[in-house]
C-alpha cells in the first residue's frame, strides 16, 4: 500500500459497525490510521474500538479539552493525510459535503483536505436511488471525489437493494489499488456473457461464451476509476471491485432493454456480449415431448434486435462505443464490415482458428480495428491483459477525439 496516512471519517450510519475491521486490516498492511466521528456516529460504535484498533485518539469535536483550550485542527488533519474516507456515509453527510456545509470536525476536515477524499455511502435503498441523492453523488465526483458505490443485499431496514456499504476487503482493495486512473468518472456501459433463448421451460438456444473477456474489462476498466454498469448474460463468473454494477439478464431482448435503459448516461459502451441473432418464434408453455414416428422437430426462428446497431443510430458525439466480431471466415473484413454498418469507434475482432483463442479460455489473441483505419494486433496472453490492451486503445481514442 503506497498510502500510508488514512484519515477516516465515520457518521451515523449502522455500518459504522464495518470501521472497525476496515481500521484493522489497514493498520496490518502497515498503514497510519486517524479517525474522525460525527457525534450521531458514536450511538453506532464507540469511540474507545476505534480508538483502541487505530491506536490513535479517535477526533470528535473541534475542542479537544475545554479546560485547556487546545482544539483539533482541522486544517491540519486534512494536510496530514494521503487519502481521506468518509464511511459510512450517509445521506445527511453527502449533502452536506456536497454543498459546501461546515457544522462539525468532519465536515471542516472535509473542506481543509488537499488529499484525494473517498465516500463509502450507507443508507436504505429508497434514500440511495433518490434523484436529491444521485445530484449529491454527481455533485461530489465533480469535484473530483471518488464515490465507492453502495452494494446490492439485506439493508438494516429489512429491505433488499442497493444501499449496503462496501465491506472493508472490498475498501482496501480500491486502496490497494496501483493503477492509472485513466477512466476516473467515466460512465461505462459493458455487456458480456451468452444471451439464452428459451425454447420451453427447461430447453434454451445459446453458444458457448463464457464472458471472461467482458468480466476482465469490467474489472479492468472499474480498477482505472471507471463506474461500470456490467448488463450479464447467464455465466458462473462474479464481480470482485465494487464499481461495477451487476444487471443480471438472460435472453437477447432483456439484454437490449438493460443496455438501453443505461445507454444515455453512458460516456463509453462496450458490447463484449455474445448475443444470440435469432430466436424461437414461439416459446412452449410446458416441455417439448418427443412424439413417437416423428424424427425431426422444426423450429421457427425469428431475428433478435441487433443491439449494437441499434445503440450505433443513438450514439452521440461525446460517446465511444466499441462492438466485439467473432469470426471463422474472412475476420478482417466482416469484422470492417461492422464497424462501419454499425457506427462504432472500434471493434475487437477474436477468431476461432487461432489456438488459445476465443470460447472457454483463460487466454485471448485479438485485433482492435479503429474506425479512422489503424489496427493494432495483440498476441496471445491472459484475458486480463487483453483487456489493458483493449482499454488502453479506449483511453488513446478517447484523449484524442
Amino acid at each position: 500500500m503506497n498510502l500510508k496516512k488514512i484519515l477516516i471519517g465515520v457518521t451515523g450510519s449502522i455500518a459504522a459497525y464495518k470501521v472497525a475491521m476496515l481500521v484493522r486490516l489497514l493498520v496490518k498492511q502497515g498503514a497510519e490510521v486517524k479517525v474522525i466521528m460525527s457525534e450521531s456516529a458514536t450511538d453506532f460504535i464507540t469511540p474507545l474500538t476505534l480508538a483502541t484498533l487505530s491506536k490513535n485518539p479517535v477526533l470528535i469535536d473541534f475542542q479537544a479539552n475545554k479546560q485547556t483550550g487546545t482544539w483539533n485542527n482541522h486544517v491540519e488533519l486534512g494536510l496530514w493525510a494521503d487519502v481521506f474516507i468518509i464511511a459510512p456515509a450517509t445521506a445527511n453527510t453527502l449533502a452536506k459535503c456536497a454543498s459546501g456545509l461546515c457544522d462539525s470536525l468532519l465536515t471542516a476536515v472535509y473542506l481543509s483536505a488537499r488529499c484525494p477524499v473517498m465516500f463509502a455511502p450507507a443508507m436504505d435503498l429508497d434514500m440511495y436511488r433518490h434523484p436529491s441523492t444521485l445530484a449529491n453523488l454527481e455533485k461530489l465526483k465533480s469535484y473530483g471525489n471518488v464515490i465507492i458505490p453502495a452494494t446490492h443485499g439485506e439493508l438494516a431496514s429489512g429491505l433488499v437493494g442497493e444501499g449496503r456499504m462496501a465491506e472493508p476487503e472490498e475498501i482496501v482493495a480500491f486502496l490497494n489499488q496501483d493503477q492509472p486512473q485513466n477512466f476516473l468518472g467515466i460512465n461505462v456501459l459493458l455487456t458480456a456473457g451468452a444471451t439464452q433463448e428459451a425454447l420451453d421451460p427447461v430447453r434454451f438456444i445459446s453458444n458457448h461464451s463464457t464472458g471472461k473477456m467482458g468480466y476482465a474489462l469490467a474489472e479492468a476498466l472499474a480498477a482505472q476509476g471507471a463506474n461500470v454498469v456490467l448488463v450479464t448474460g447467464v455465466t458462473n463468473l462474479t464481480t470482485q471491485h465494487p464499481h461495477i454494477q451487476r444487471v443480471q439478464v438472460r435472453s437477447a431482448q432483456e439484454m437490449y432493454e438493460a443496455s438501453e435503459a443505461h445507454f444515455d448516461k453512458a460516456d463509453l459502451v462496450i458490447l463484449a456480449a455474445a448475443v444470440a441473432d435469432y430466436t424461437p418464434k414461439t416459446v412452449a408453455q410446458t416441455k417439448i415431448k418427443k412424439k413417437e414416428g416423428e424424427n425431426t422437430l422444426t423450429l421457427e426462428l425469428v431475428k433478435t434486435i441487433d443491439i449494437a446497431k441499434t445503440l450505433g443510430t443513438r450514439k452521440r458525439e461525446n460517446q465511444c462505443l466499441v462492438g466485439f466480431a467473432l469470426e471463422t471466415d474472412n475476420e478482417l473484413e466482416n469484422a470492417q464490415g461492422k464497424l462501419q454498418r454499425k457506427n462504432l469507434d472500434m471493434i475487437v475482432l477474436n477468431s476461432l482458428q487461432n489456438a488459445g483463442a476465443g470460447f472457454g479460455h483463460d487466454t485471448n489473441i485479438v485485433t482492435i480495428l479503429h474506425k479512422d483505419g489503424k489496427s493494432v494486433e495483440v498476441p496471445l496472453q491472459s484475458k486480463k491483459d487483453v483487456a489493458k490492451h483493449i482499454i488502453a486503445e479506449i483511453s488513446t481514442h478517447l484523449i484524442n477525439r
